[in-house]
């Protein structure tokens, strides 16, 4: 083999493998590779720069280390075997696991989270902070989407606060026959202290009590299906970034003080699916791939 072509090669797979750099230095020492004159010797010499760059390889120091928490199958306090009483039955006939079977949940929910749309910052209160004209665009653009996905969803749930009641009612103009429901509860507020820790930002007063609020919401909407639903089911929540940031943390398990870390549109897309099993999968976080980059705000 030429040496421009044994060159080729082994530049070519150094990116890739440590070893075979190592080892085309080794036969080049031995003099496998014939004898080199002049500038191709020289050239070649330059291997052992290419050697020192690659770091040593070893299945230790690049295989992640798992954190040691298992998944909590028992999070929502839902579990069939958690809720069995325990009572041993009085007939050998029975089989001791059809009550629990029976109390199995069978469906699947799905719970788009949507972050209302832009709103008039200078407002003093609640009823002055409404959607912008941008916002109520952005609505528009929620809503087309939601209805584009061709889901029959079942109920459209959001916050009593103005930007988020507004934000529904556009919304559910591109929904047929959805109920709205408004919740107090998923009011926008500081649900607990973040980490790392943030200097422009410390409602320190609030989060006693948000953050109460904030995880009874969690604990009455984010949960697996009742035994008595047969089908799956679609639910929309529209309600804030806090919230929805919380509730992205507590139900996959990730410690919530981390909520801070992520960012959401307005009117950006969140969807939970929570399995039977307890399982629960983040299909999309903050989508607002729909709408065209001069409508995107964070506000």
């Amino acid at each position: 083999m030429s040496y421009r072509k044994t060159l080729k090669l082994v530049c070519g797979l150094a990116g890739g493998s440590a070893a075979l750099v190592f080892a085309a230095a080794a036969a080049d020492s031995r003099g496998l590779f014939g004898d080199l004159r002049g500038g191709e010797a020289g050239r070649w010499s330059r291997l052992s720069a290419l050697r020192a760059a690659q770091p040593a390889w070893t299945p230790a120091n690049h295989t992640p280390s798992p954190t040691g928490h298992s998944w909590d199958f028992n999070w929502d306090k839902r579990d069939p075997s958690s809720l069995t009483n325990g009572k041993k039955k009085e007939s050998s006939t029975e089989d001791p696991s059809s009550e629990q079977d029976n109390g199995k949940p069978k469906a699947t929910r799905n719970i788009l989270l949507i972050r209302h749309s832009q709103y008039n910052l200078s407002g003093l209160s609640d009823k002055e902070r409404i959607l912008t004209p941008l916002g109520r665009e952005q609505a528009e653009l929620t809503g087309s989407r939601l209805a584009a996905l061709g889901i029959k969803y079942d109920v459209l749930i959001h916050s009593s606060m103005s930007r988020a009641t507004e934000t529904a009612n556009i919304i559910s103009k591109h929904l047929e026959e959805v109920d709205l429901v408004s919740c107090d509860l998923l009011r926008e507020g500081a649900p607990i202290e973040p980490v790392p820790p943030v200097t422009h930002w410390k409602p320190d007063a609030q989060y006693h009590e948000d953050g109460a609020r904030i995880e009874a919401a969690f604990r009455r909407y984010i949960h697996r299906a009742d035994t008595k639903q047969k089908e799956d089911s679609y639910e929309i929540i529209v309600c804030h970034a806090n919230v929805i940031r919380y509730f992205v943390c507590r139900a996959l398990q990730f410690p919530p003080e981390g909520w801070l870390r992520m960012g959401l549109n307005n009117g950006s897309i969140t969807w939970l699916t929570i399995r039977p099993s307890g399982r629960v999968a983040l299909r999309t976080l903050g989508d607002s791939g729909f709408m065209p980059p001069d409508k995107l705000t964070r506000t």
